[in-house]
């Protein structure tokens, strides 16, 4: 794979809060344009982190980059503010479906053009392209945010996002709070986004049975660090990610680190 396809670097990163608590434990990732690339693990495995390291949001929760670098385009963007780095293209979609609970679906979806110097035909072509992947939103479009369904606010999001006109959407946590068809409705229009409008993605996910259905690369975090990564197809027919990740229960589950087969396998841990 060529430098030139790679939009999104993140370079041996470590995250730290409050000064004291280390989160991330030298994270590396590439995210080629065009892909659809997930971040896997359990809860507190540093997805959600490593997300909001890329999008420059940490300083928000009290945490810093203290070790490694991010780019974009080739151009190191871990100094840039996040509204900077909205205008470059990289927009996140936060966990948890935050919207503006007292406007309506479509003043929601305005405000996901906020950054952009558009005319008001420009706009509203955008907004009639967002109604066409979420022909619900355009159904309820006068509805207030806050009376709508979890996988409609899901919707909301995501449809805000792509009003901005991104080239990478940082999708953190699609399925969390969603029944199995929701969920599978989510990730058929981020496969559609991303095959008929080259909207790149990276999603960290806990749900790793769809999410590999639908990416193209993934990397699996545990305890802040990148334990293993490969196509989707490898990760889905590994042996100790169907033992570890596929189905097996969170209360017999072991720590993947403490595996003997896995420890043999030394370059998960470089």
């Amino acid at each position: 794979m060529s430098s030139e396809e790679i939009v999104l670097s993140v370079k041996n990163i470590e995250v730290i809060y409050n000064h004291v608590i280390l989160v991330l434990k030298g994270v590396s990732l590439d995210v080629p344009r065009g892909s659809i690339v997930a971040l896997l693990g359990a809860n507190g495995a540093g997805k959600t982190t490593t997300i909001k390291s890329i999008s420059n949001i940490l300083g928000t929760e009290r945490g810093d980059v203290t070790k490694g670098t991010i780019e974009f385009m080739g151009e190191r963007v871990d100094s840039l503010s996040p509204n900077e780095l909205v205008k470059r293209g990289v927009i996140q979609v936060m966990e948890g479906r935050h919207c503006f609970e007292h406007l309506t679906v479509e003043e929601n979806l305005l405000t996901g053009a906020y950054t952009r110097k558009a005319s008001r035909k420009e706009i509203n072509e955008s907004l009639e392209l967002v109604y066409s992947y979420f022909p619900r939103l355009k159904e309820r479009r006068k509805s207030q945010a806050g009376y709508t369904s979890g996988g409609e606010q899901q919707m909301i999001a995501v449809g805000r996002a792509l009003m901005a006109q991104p080239s990478v959407i940082l999708l953190d946590e699609p399925s969390m709070g969603l029944a199995p068809q929701l969920v599978e409705e989510i990730f058929e229009i981020v496969k559609a986004l991303n095959e008929q409008q080259g909207v790149t993605f990276l999603l960290a996910e806990q749900n790793t049975t769809v999410a590999l259905r639908y990416a193209t690369y993934g990397y699996i975090l545990e305890n802040g660090r990148v334990v293993m990564d490969g196509t989707a197809e490898t990760l889905a027919s590994n042996e100790d990610v169907k033992e570890f990740y596929l189905g097996m229960s969170g209360g017999d589950r072991k720590s993947f680190r403490d595996v003997k087969h896995y420890r043999r396998r030394k370059r998960w841990l470089a």
